[in-house]
């Protein structure tokens, strides 16, 4: 049976937002604890190169910046602790969360557990994730080493995905359903320079499986219909990411994309005593900056609402309607 623990405030998620707000609370003298997941880091562990951290003038790894910011919140008193959530229970006092080897029972909520990668949804896609199929450049690109890749997605991920490729892979193809990207002008022109070559506007269609795994892709033209068949030995997904937000939505509102929904100018969720912060909340910013202010913003936000003693949640809670979600 699992031991329980009474902690005035939990944070579930490890990336910017929750490292932020672990790093916030642990100086207002909460002595919170973050359960990081075994995924730790956010997505922003995935990027191969930051270079727009405000203060990090000479770039560094996603994995490296998140390092730095998990550090800084244990330094100052911070519990950060390796271990997934396997329920939540918020419509009881305190909030009961249970992890493999813990139940946690919260007097307040931070959730900040940020996003996972889009699937395509195409017939055999899962089972040949880990045998051609990744979403991740800096996980898995070294299995791919010499070896010919296809990157899919028009985004500023996907094409970072593709220039992180680019240093190992024999061959790198971006493949993205319109003719103009998402990406900045800066990542668009260093993936140009770079010589990845990209195809547009196509979209796979169909994965084909070989004896050892994945074996090509076969890509259908957005404009004419015409299909082709394009062969590689791995595909890397970059088409957006879902809001990790499933395990909390019998208790708090979710907008139209899946993120849990916040007052306006506040980390307050419909549920008084738990904050949202980062990817999981944000569906139009997305970036490390925004989810370690919005981490900042709801220590804060659960600081002031703890001393405030009052959990009935009306008097306290901004109207939700104003969020414009």
């Amino acid at each position: 049976m699992a031991a329980s623990e009474q902690v005035r405030l939990l944070v579930i998620g490890g990336g910017p937002a929750g490292y932020t707000a672990s790093l916030y609370a642990a100086r207002f003298g909460l002595e919170p604890v973050c359960i990081e997941g075994y995924d730790a880091g956010g997505q922003i562990s995935r990027s191969f190169l930051v270079e727009n951290y405000p203060g990090i003038a000479d770039g560094t790894s996603g994995a490296d910046l998140a390092a730095r910011v998990r550090e800084q919140a244990a330094g100052f008193g911070a519990r950060i602790v390796t271990d997934d959530v396997t329920s939540v229970d918020l419509s009881q006092r305190p909030f009961v969360v249970s992890t493999h080897g813990t139940t946690y029972l919260a007097e307040s909520l931070v959730v900040a557990t940020g996003s996972r990668p889009r699937a395509l949804d195409l017939p055999g896609e899962q089972e040949l994730v880990g045998r051609g199929i990744a979403y991740c450049a800096i996980c898995d690109g070294a299995f791919f080493a010499g070896s010919r890749v296809v990157v899919v997605g028009g985004g500023n991920a996907a094409l970072g995905e593709a220039l992180a490729m680019q240093r190992v892979a024999a061959e790198v193809t971006v493949v993205h359903r319109r003719e103009t990207f998402r990406a900045d002008a800066s990542v668009q022109a260093a993936a140009r320079a770079a010589g990845i070559s990209i195809m547009t506007p196509l979209v796979v269609e169909e994965l084909v499986a070989g004896d050892a795994g994945l074996a090509g892709v076969r890509l259908r033209d957005v404009d004419s219909g015409r299909t082709s068949y394009l062969p590689t030995d791995g595909l890397f997904i970059a088409i957006g990411h879902v809001p990790a937000s499933t395990p909390f939505a019998p208790w708090l509102e979710l907008d139209r994309h899946g993120c849990i929904v916040t007052a306006a100018g506040t980390t307050l969720t419909s549920l008084p005593g738990v904050f949202a912060a980062g990817d999981v909340a944000d569906a139009r910013y997305r970036q490390a900056v925004t989810a370690a202010s919005s981490g900042c913003m709801a220590a804060i936000d659960a600081e002031r609402w703890l001393v405030s003693g009052d959990w009935s949640g009306p008097r306290h809670q901004p109207d939700l309607a104003v969020a414009g979600r």
